[in-house]
């Protein structure tokens, strides 16, 4: 009887062991789940979702009376941003060229390409247009094709 007694006494925590070690093991597979999740969603959202916060900003840093509107520069639909220094008007055109968001700063009238731009993020899709007065919608599509809309206002109109 004895032992019977010193096997039992192994036994039980060793089932206890392994039915700890067993529940750690799953909680680490959860959690690596969630983990892969989380960055794959984050990774999804990131390229358009940043072009979003970038048009944004440059709308509210530029936002003086009659300075954002929307138009046509070398052939694409542009956001652009007019800015005055030294008696000369400036534009600075957002746009997309070739898969890519570009920016470019220019003497306003000056002869200039689009291909002159600087490349700021890949997207597959760029559409902004003026809703109301004053209210741009802003729509960013990325190669992955999400798509991340958002409507910003200026303020001094």
């Amino acid at each position: 009887m004895k032992k019977n007694r010193h096997v039992i006494e192994f036994l039980a925590p060793l089932a206890l062991f392994f039915a700890f070690a067993l529940s750690a093991l799953i909680v680490i597979v959860f959690a690596a789940r969630v983990y892969k999740n989380t960055v794959e969603d984050s990774a999804r959202n990131h390229t358009a979702g940043t072009a979003i916060a970038y048009i944004t900003e440059k709308i509210h840093s530029g936002d003086t009376e009659g300075a954002v509107s929307v138009g046509r520069f070398d052939g694409c639909d542009a956001l652009l941003l007019r800015s005055t220094f030294s008696d000369d008007t400036y534009v600075t055109a957002v746009y997309l060229k070739d898969g890519q968001l570009m920016e470019l700063f220019m003497k306003e009238g000056a002869d200039t390409s689009a291909d002159a731009g600087t490349p700021i993020l890949p997207l597959s899709a760029f559409r902004v247009e003026e809703t109301d007065a004053g209210l741009f919608r802003v729509e960013c599509t990325d190669e992955d094709q999400h798509t991340k809309t958002a409507y910003i206002s200026v303020r001094s109109r």
